[in-house]
């Protein structure tokens, strides 16, 4: 897999796996054990873990109202990812404060998730790089 750029069914592959060692009692990767944490926070998703057959091919429509799992848990994986860096530069600071308000980790992870969701959508839609300085300006706001 390769580690910056995996493809949607390396990624898929990679949390069906994690689980699969976590329900089998094998040891984990550090990366495993992270994610093991997101599937942790989401019991919703942990019976779509346990059945790759049916879910690795899954699409998922967002303008149907559809939240692709794998996608969400990725997004977990950067922001966790971001604040244990401070990349960018702020985003530690933030995180601890939504800690703080929200009393809960996962809360606060969810509304830099959205920030960054936004951010990837708008480079999405204008076929455009990732704009940190959008990023980092959603991020303030958030308080």
């Amino acid at each position: 897999m390769s580690l910056f750029n995996p493809t949607r069914d390396q990624v898929r592959q990679f949390f069906f796996d994690t689980w699969a060692k976590f329900q089998q009692h094998q040891p984990l990767t550090d990366l495993e054990k992270i994610a093991l944490e997101v599937i942790q926070m989401h019991p919703e998703y942990q019976t779509i873990l346990s059945n790759p057959a049916q879910f690795a091919a899954q699409e998922y429509f967002p303008e149907m109202g559809e939240t692709n799992p794998f996608l969400h848990m990725s997004l977990h994986l950067s922001v966790i990812e971001q604040t244990s860096i401070n990349q960018p530069i702020g985003i530690s600071t933030i995180y601890e404060n939504l800690k703080m308000k929200h009393s809960d980790a996962h809360i606060a992870q969810h509304a830099i998730l959205d920030c960054l969701a936004e951010t990837i959508w708008q480079a999405q839609r204008n076929q455009t790089p990732m704009n940190s300085e959008s990023y980092l300006s959603l991020l303030k706001k958030l308080g």
